[in-house]
């Protein structure tokens, strides 16, 4: 084998010509098209529909995006609720299906008391630590233990009631209450109470039955004070007339409440007449007769029965 057989030059024919190919040509042959395959650069018409998609995605999205936050804190009322439902049930587990109180008068006295399942008003004073340090009545509260020491659960993520103590906002700690109606310790002989089933064990809830029953709620922050919520049986089953609010539960899940029920489930209620969510007013709330409003149908459907 000669010299010239062995060399990397290649020897073509192109169109009928003898051509001698060298090593060298290789590369400006291969770096030629390379160049020739790169794409070209946008276009100021490519670049406008690429600002109009993303302009376009960009409204698309961020309405979604904005509703997702408060999506996500209703989700997180309704975990509260369940937990603390849960807690409540595991205290009558322990004992005897006795119910922690919903809320203990004067007359109640201190056994009464000890068995209540908060014993703070809700209110914006300073001085009534009550109101806004968990350590002043949640972690010795009878619940606290079956909690698992997170006193985020007691108020709903969407209040934003405050107390100012000492120059600095403090969050209230409470916005859940409790049904009036389970396991209230009352002395006076109000009518409410004498004509209406109070709940005293987990046994006693055979009507309306434990699906039907509410245990907690959250409140709004301008009804918030009494650890239970006073729901008015006036008029009940059948003289809408006589409907009256004493509390107003919480409207800030797009005009809903968390609920959580003796089953142990929670869920949202969403609110239809207009006086049930009145504007918020500057401190707390005062009662007033809303004749045939169906939501208090609901609320009294969900509370008790009749002896």
């Amino acid at each position: 084998m000669t010299r010239s057989e062995t060399s990397l030059d290649v020897t073509a024919y192109c169109h009928g010509v003898l051509m001698e190919i060298r090593p060298s040509d290789f590369f400006r042959i291969s770096t030629l098209g390379f160049r020739r395959s790169l794409p070209s650069a946008f276009t100021a018409l490519e670049l406008l529909v690429v600002i109009a998609v993303l302009a376009l995605l960009t409204s698309t999205l961020l309405p979604a995006l904005a509703k997702s936050r408060p999506a996500s804190l209703a989700f997180q009322c309704l975990n509260n609720n369940r937990q603390l439902c849960t807690a409540w049930r595991a205290y009558a587990d322990d004992n005897r299906d006795r119910m922690v109180y919903s809320y203990s008068d004067s007359t109640g006295g201190a056994q009464a008391g000890s068995a209540t399942w908060s014993l703070s008003l809700i209110d914006f004073n300073p001085a009534n630590q009550g109101a806004w340090n968990t350590n002043a009545d949640i972690t010795m509260g009878p619940l606290w233990q079956y909690t698992g020491g997170d006193a985020s659960i007691y108020r709903c993520p969407l209040d934003q009631s405050f107390v100012i103590v000492s120059g600095i906002r403090r969050p209230r700690v409470r916005s859940m209450a409790m049904n009036l109606f389970l396991g209230f310790n009352a002395g006076s002989p109000n009518i409410q109470f004498a004509r209406y089933r109070i709940f005293l064990k987990t046994t006693d809830l055979t009507a309306p039955g434990p699906a039907k029953t509410f245990v907690f709620l959250d409140m709004r922050q301008d009804s918030t004070i009494y650890p239970d919520f006073y729901m008015g049986m006036e008029g009940y089953p059948n003289n809408a007339s006589q409907y009256v609010l004493y509390d107003l539960p919480n409207v800030t899940h797009n005009r809903g409440c968390g609920f959580s029920f003796a089953d142990g489930r929670a869920e949202i209620h969403h609110w239809l007449d207009a006086r049930t969510t009145p504007p918020l007013n500057s401190i707390t709330f005062s009662p007033y007769h809303v004749p045939n409003d169906g939501d208090v149908a609901w609320l009294q459907d969900h509370s008790t029965r009749p002896k």
